[in-house]
């Protein structure tokens, strides 16, 4: 098995305070691919149970995915199984084959706000780095009914998605760069 890349997150600004959840995360490698072949890889939503730890299948009733198409996640992580409804909220291809691109989803589960995902390709030498992020829309009215959902379907309260996600995130990218080639700069800070 390929050993994973090293990776940290990024900052969004300042640190939590204490007893403060953290609820944005990123985390980026770089591979050796065009920005243009990795967003299409990325943004074609029934790849990413090849990539995710959790995701298992995804669903789209009319691919390919647009703006603003919606979909069906199915997860699994250890006897956890769960389903999630995700809607794209961004689907911008790199316009030139050395172009930036992004991609970016929210996801929910029986109408409650959970999560918004997002990548981004940036070209970096011969290759693209690609950022990975994470935003944590449980709040407000309904975020605690949506982490206690969390806790019994998926088996990870609020105070572990923090720490389960970055590990999924750097599997995802670790599992995408082998699939494009082995990045051509060292992973870091998003």
């Amino acid at each position: 098995m390929p050993s994973l890349p090293t990776m940290r997150a990024a900052r969004s600004g300042r640190e939590p305070f204490v007893g403060e959840r953290q609820r944005r995360l990123e985390e980026h490698v770089v591979v050796d691919a065009a920005p243009a072949d990795v967003h299409r890889l990325v943004s074609d939503l029934r790849n990413m149970g090849r990539w995710s730890p959790e995701c298992r299948r995804v669903w789209v009733p009319r691919p390919p995915a647009r703006h603003g198409s919606r979909f069906v996640g199915f997860n699994r992580r250890g006897p956890f199984v769960w389903f999630t409804t995700g809607r794209v909220t961004t689907l911008r291809a790199p316009q030139a084959p050395q172009g930036e691109g992004e991609f970016a989803f929210d996801v929910g589960v029986f109408g409650l706000p959970l999560a918004r995902w997002g990548y981004r390709f940036e070209p970096e030498g011969a290759g693209t780095r690609v950022t990975e992020s994470w935003q944590d829309l449980r709040g407000g009215r309904g975020g605690r009914l949506a982490e206690a959902l969390g806790a019994v379907f998926a088996g990870t309260g609020p105070e572990r998605r923090v720490a389960v996600n970055r590990a999924g995130m750097r599997t995802t990218l670790a599992r995408l760069a082998d699939a494009c080639g082995r990045g051509a700069g060292e992973p870091g800070r998003g």
